[in-house]
């Protein structure tokens, strides 16, 4: 079991800066500093301006977080054909 409890909010990524980290704009109108959880990173789930995202963020901390939810957007259907690997 956790020692805190996490809150989840929903936001939209307003800007894309070094490191893998996005500024976030909450729904609440809080700005904060947001980077990409380990899961959306290993399945390269990819976010730029615009996207709507659900932040996991501690108690003790409410300027970062983590992003750990894309919301598909409308009109935004599945990826191109994969490429092809190297093959010999």
């Amino acid at each position: 079991m956790a020692k805190e409890e996490l809150m989840t909010l929903e936001g939209e990524i307003n800007e894309v800066l070094p490191d893998g980290r996005f500024g976030v704009t909450l729904d609440n109108g809080h700005q904060i500093i947001a980077y990409t959880a380990g899961k959306m990173r290993r399945y390269r789930i990819r976010s730029v301006a615009g996207d709507r995202v659900h932040v996991e963020m501690t108690p003790y901390d409410l300027t970062k977080g983590r992003i750990v939810f894309r919301e598909r957007t409308a009109g935004q259907g599945p990826g191109g054909p994969r490429k092809r690997g190297f093959r010999r």
